[in-house]
């Protein structure tokens, strides 16, 4: 499946996504990603639907051909004080002021946004599967987020962050019965309960 390359021909257009708002544990990530008007890829799309290998593959091609692109993140802490939905659109903020090229255009992913700026904006339930830029976003937050949670796994084994990426797996939730939480546990969620076990995305 090809994704659409713009929402606007002949407009800069930023995609933006976010990656772990649904975790128990460690920062919601998000990236803001221009891509060339000319860019194509058939193998890009939403990061949930692409493997580790290919994420990291299509992380290089981003990172080497976007105009611009930048990455960011709200902590735990932040997610406790202003909520999951406020933190997420803080770091989508905070990916953007990152870009070295200023868009004309902003395609969000889902349906809630706070606007930045003056910079006009979209928001697209399911964006990352149908705007490249928007996909390729998601690849960005997904991977750093990824390597973030494996490098707080070396520090804390026994929750399986290298493979749960702090989502509400049974085997996450058991181990926060048994040990207790970390000071990267969002607190704020309910951590405990085995009956509302969310897939790993």
């Amino acid at each position: 499946m090809t994704l659409r390359p713009y929402f606007h021909d002949g407009i800069r257009e930023a995609g933006c996504d976010e990656a772990g708002r649904g975790c128990l544990a460690g920062p919601v990530y998000a990236a803001a990603v221009i891509l060339p008007k000319k860019y194509r890829n058939r193998e890009l799309n939403d990061s949930k639907q692409l493997t580790r290998r290919q994420r990291e593959r299509l992380r290089g091609e981003i990172t080497s051909r976007a105009v611009a692109w930048g990455i960011a993140s709200c902590s735990n802490t932040e997610i406790d004080t202003m909520n999951i939905l406020r933190a997420s659109i803080t770091a989508m903020h905070r990916a953007i002021a990152e870009l070295q090229v200023t868009p004309l255009l902003l395609l969000i992913d889902g349906n809630r946004f706070y606007t930045y700026g003056e910079i006009p904006h979209h928001t697209i339930v399911r964006g990352d599967a149908t705007y490249l830029s928007i996909a390729a976003a998601s690849v960005l937050a997904k991977t750093e987020r990824d390597r973030f949670m494996e490098e707080l796994d070396a520090l804390f084994p026994q929750y399986g962050w290298r493979h749960n990426m702090g989502y509400p797996t049974r085997e996450h939730r058991r181990a926060i019965a048994e040990y207790g939480t970390t000071p990267w546990h969002r607190l704020s969620f309910n951590l405990l309960d085995l009956q509302q076990e969310l897939p790993f995305l």
